[in-house]
């Protein structure tokens, strides 16, 4: 045990891994920075400073951290988020290709690498094999689409 207090950094940088650890649990960047305020501790106390010195720039590093970086980083990672949709709503707005006549009761279209169902929306022309088509919405496992004109 006299080891580790002559050693005050290896215990800093045992806190850092363990909320690394958390932060790897829980992806929200506050284990993180607070594991970065740890780290500046143990850099505190590499460099000589004593406990009370320590753990103030553990603290001032964290809270910066967590109140300026934190904030960059979250909306770095999280932009566009409500944009990436998963599943069949991902579709709405792609693009595809007529393969077989599209009418207001059937047809077929060509969409991200698979052949569906469509349909033309209500007022749209007819599409014929070959032309660009816009996904309006799907209802089921029917495309609703429109001519795309770029």
């Amino acid at each position: 045990m006299d080891w580790l207090t002559d050693n005050p950094w290896v215990a800093w940088l045992g806190v850092a891994l363990i909320l690394a650890a958390i932060e790897a649990a829980t992806v929200d960047f506050v284990f993180v920075m607070l594991a970065g305020g740890a780290l500046a501790g143990g850099l505190a106390a590499g460099l000589g400073g004593n406990a009370a010195v320590q753990v103030v720039v553990a603290i001032a590093v964290a809270a910066l951290l967590l109140f300026v970086v934190r904030p960059l980083v979250k909306r770095k990672f999280t932009e566009g988020e409500l944009d990436n949709t998963i599943g069949v709503a991902s579709l709405v707005g792609r693009e595809a290709r007529v393969l077989q006549t599209v009418t207001d009761t059937d047809g077929r279209i060509k969409l991200a690498g698979e052949t569906w169902s469509a349909r033309v929306a209500e007022g749209a022309e007819t599409l014929r094999p070959g032309d660009d088509a816009r996904v309006i919405a799907i209802h089921g496992a029917t495309a609703i689409v429109a001519a795309d004109r770029h």
